[in-house]
């Protein structure tokens, strides 16, 4: 439940000018989900959401993390040597790796609970991770790639 209200708070906050937390407690109820101001406060601060003037309006609201702090991305040594390849493109990263480890490494991506990423496909040797937007990607794929060669 949390995590699913989460998602849907990060695709209020990408979709909408969120001035206030009742605004956003408003739109959350909207979608289903009844909170109270410190539930939204929690959420606010575990998704890293900060007010900027971003935007065509000017408007003082709460925007998306821009950028992820270099100990947001971690994975254990095993994880990371059974990488074999990343690229990215649009909104995706492409991971490769050992065939029959894929799951394993997409689990570890989605227990990193970065509000950036939404969610991992894989299959045996592939893995798709999906991420809300270009700038996203390409920060992560580097990311990984870095942790790959320095691994």
């Amino acid at each position: 439940m949390k995590k699913n209200r989460q998602e849907v708070i990060l695709e209020l906050v990408a979709s909408h000018n969120i001035e206030t937390q009742e605004e956003l407690i408003r739109l959350l109820a909207e979608k289903g989900y009844t909170v109270t101001q410190a539930t939204a406060s929690r959420d606010i601060r575990e998704l890293k959401l900060t007010k900027s003037t971003e935007g065509k309006q000017g408007s003082y609201h709460y925007v998306l993390p821009k950028t992820l702090n270099p100990s947001q991305v971690h994975f254990n040594k095993t994880i990371v040597q059974s990488i074999t390849g990343v690229d990215y493109w649009g909104n995706l990263v492409v991971l490769k790796t050992i065939p029959g480890l894929a799951s394993a490494v997409a689990a570890s991506v989605d227990a990193l609970n970065i509000p950036q990423i939404m969610g991992c496909v894989a299959g045996d040797d592939t893995i798709l991770v999906a991420v809300r937007g270009d700038d996203c990607a390409k920060e992560i794929g580097n990311k990984i790639h870095t942790l790959i060669l320095g691994g």
